[in-house]
Formats: structure tokens, C-alpha cells, sequence
């Protein structure tokens, strides 16, 4: 698998991606917040953020993006799930910056689980998400 900057053309992909793995993940989400994320992912984050993705034969299965020392988001095909995509790009992250950060949702049980396993510790703990919704976030960090 290889991992490489993505390309511009490819923010579809990432969006189907970013789509997929939170309808897989983040069941306690309402639909209406489902929504408000998307749109925020497709019309801000992805058109000005740089990400990392892992490619399979030459088609984006996952990404994530780096701001300093902290992952702002991790997404892997769901379909792809626990075949360690996920592992190869936080391997990938820390070799970029090995003093990692990252929020994850509290309800995203097997999120949380996944970063726990990797070595990440919660250093703090928010009742609201960054957008102010009822979604508290666990700070963590290698």
C-alpha cells in the first residue's frame, strides 16, 4: 500500500470515504448533524486542507490529515476496516510528527479503542464538539 499526498481531483473520493466511514461509525449522530459535518467536509475542509492518503491499486481506501502535531481527522473505507490501513497511517503520522494530538468522539467506542491500542492516552475530556454539538471529545495524545 502506498501512502502519498493527495490530489486535488481525488476530494470526491475523500468525501465518499469521509461519508462512508462516519455512517459506519458514528451511529449516535442525528441526521440533521450528519448533514451540517458533510457539508462542512465537502465545501470547507477538503477544498483547502492537505491530506495523506493510503492507495490501493491507485484508488484512495483512507486518509488523514496532519495540522502541526495534531491528526485533525483519520477516515478509512469502511469496507477496508481491520485490515490496518488505519495503523499504517498513524504509523505514517508519527513518523511526520511523533508527539501526536487528537480529539475522537467519546461515543465512538471503537475509535477510541483503536487509538488506545496505538499508545494514545486521554489527557482532557470537552462536553461539546468543536461545532458546539452534544458530542463530547476526548483529547488524547501519544
Amino acid at each position: 500500500m502506498e501512502i502519498r499526498r493527495s490530489r486535488p481531483e481525488e476530494q470526491p473520493r475523500l468525501f465518499e470515504i469521509w461519508r462512508d466511514a462516519v455512517a459506519a461509525t458514528h451511529l449516535f449522530l442525528t441526521r440533521e448533524d450528519f448533514q451540517f459535518y458533510a457539508s462542512l467536509v465537502k465545501d470547507e475542509m477538503l477544498p483547502s486542507g492537505e491530506f495523506w492518503v493510503a492507495v490501493e491499486a491507485d484508488r484512495p481506501v483512507g486518509f488523514f490529515q496532519l495540522v502541526g502535531p495534531r491528526v485533525e481527522a483519520l477516515f478509512v473505507d469502511p469496507r477496508m476496516h481491520r485490515r490496518g490501513i488505519g495503523r499504517q497511517l498513524m504509523e505514517h503520522a508519527r513518523q511526520l510528527s511523533p508527539n501526536l494530538q487528537l480529539d475522537v468522539s467519546e461515543q465512538n467506542a471503537d475509535g477510541v479503542a483503536f487509538y488506545r491500542s496505538l499508545g494514545f492516552r486521554q489527557v482532557g475530556r470537552s462536553e461539546l464538539d468543536g461545532s458546539g454539538r452534544p458530542y463530547p471529545l476526548l483529547h488524547m495524545e501519544l
